[in-house]
């Protein structure tokens, strides 16, 4: 099972200037929980919901009067940018590596997401859930091929 057979596309993605506002937005259209950040289809980041969670304010700071607030005033989500929270090193995978690579990379570094990247540029990404829906289909297919089959003339 290669990543390119389960990886989700196309990727939404957001740019690095692009505000945490925006990208927010397209996590809850979209119902996903990472976003890969592209400069010209080549992934410079990823920002993930708890990102943008950390980088938004409270709703109990809108509760504090305005001179006990202890954030700088300015710092709406409109005002910052992705490039701000996002993280630079992300790890990718190949369309051809498995998925069981994307497994172990995401456990091991404990992510909800690989990045599938060939020749440079951005293909697809390989998510919780595409790895379980591959773990899936494979128990499926193993559950299948374990069952005996009924002799000939029987019914199954």
């Amino acid at each position: 099972m290669i990543n390119e057979e389960w990886m989700t596309r196309p990727v939404h993605a957001a740019k690095p200037r692009d505000s945490i506002a925006y990208a927010r937005e397209l996590l809850e259209r979209y119902r996903i929980n990472q976003l890969p950040v592209v400069v010209e289809g080549r992934v410079v980041g990823i920002v993930s919901d708890r990102d943008l969670r950390d980088a938004f304010p409270s709703v109990l700071e809108a509760l504090v009067p305005p001179r006990r607030r202890t954030r700088k005033p300015g710092l709406d989500p409109k005002d910052i940018a992705v490039e701000d929270v996002m993280t630079s090193n992300v790890l990718t995978l190949a369309p051809g590596d498995t998925v069981d690579e994307a497994a172990r990379l995401m456990r091991r570094e404990r992510i909800g997401a690989v990045p599938i990247v060939e020749r440079g540029a951005l293909v697809g990404i390989v998510t919780r859930s595409d790895v379980l829906e591959a773990y899936s289909e494979l128990y499926e297919r193993l559950r299948g091929a374990a069952v005996p089959k009924p002799a000939s003339g029987e019914a199954p």
